[in-house]
């Protein structure tokens, strides 16, 4: 059976078990959705504010800067969000540590 790549899952990683609930930033089945709208809306976002303030001031510039700055905050919000995996369970142990 070939099963491609995996993610390490943690235990209870994806149960509810003593009444926890899921905390927002825990690893579903749609965070690579969510992870890749965050980059589409970052660069949407900031691009936007480039362009108008670009075009006010005719600085064209300034549109694909708005861009690689709203790519910029959405990578460091989906680290900050997405990039502590062991705050959130146990820590892996042997190879992959």
């Amino acid at each position: 059976m070939i099963t491609g790549m995996r993610s390490y899952r943690r235990p209870g990683r994806y149960s509810t078990e003593g009444g926890e609930g899921r905390p927002d930033d825990m690893l579903t089945v749609g965070s690579g959705w969510n992870i890749f709208s965050y980059l589409i809306a970052g660069m949407l976002t900031y691009g936007g504010i480039g362009w108008v303030i670009g075009h006010f001031t005719r600085i064209a510039l300034l549109f694909p800067i708005g861009m690689l700055v709203g790519l910029a905050i959405s990578i460091g919000w989906i680290i900050y969000r997405y990039g502590r995996p062991h705050e959130l369970g146990n820590p892996p142990k042997g190879d992959d540590r």
